[in-house]
């Protein structure tokens, strides 16, 4: 069962974040923990990390964009081949 990664609420009036820098590609497998991406809000930088171990199956939201808090920024899969069913590759 795949994972969505969404952006968290870190602090009381966080409203939107950009995403930084990518630390992994669609096809990276993750441990529980690991470093994905780090995201800058209003007041901060922050690390998002993995809430789960798997594959990245889909990495949605580019470098330099900027979502609201809840958005989806990527979605990891439970293992390759239920990654590649969600690339539909």
């Amino acid at each position: 069962m795949s994972t969505d990664v969404i952006l968290p609420k870190w602090g009381l009036t966080m409203e939107d974040g950009t995403v930084v820098a990518w630390h992994v590609r669609e096809g990276d497998t993750v441990a529980e923990g690991d470093l994905l991406a780090e995201v800058e809000t209003e007041k901060v930088e922050n690390e998002l990390l993995a809430p789960c171990a798997g594959v990245v199956a889909s990495v949605v939201v580019a470098e330099d964009e900027t979502v609201d808090v809840g958005t989806v920024l990527a979605v990891i899969a439970a293992d390759e081949a239920e990654a590649t069913r969600i690339r539909g590759v």
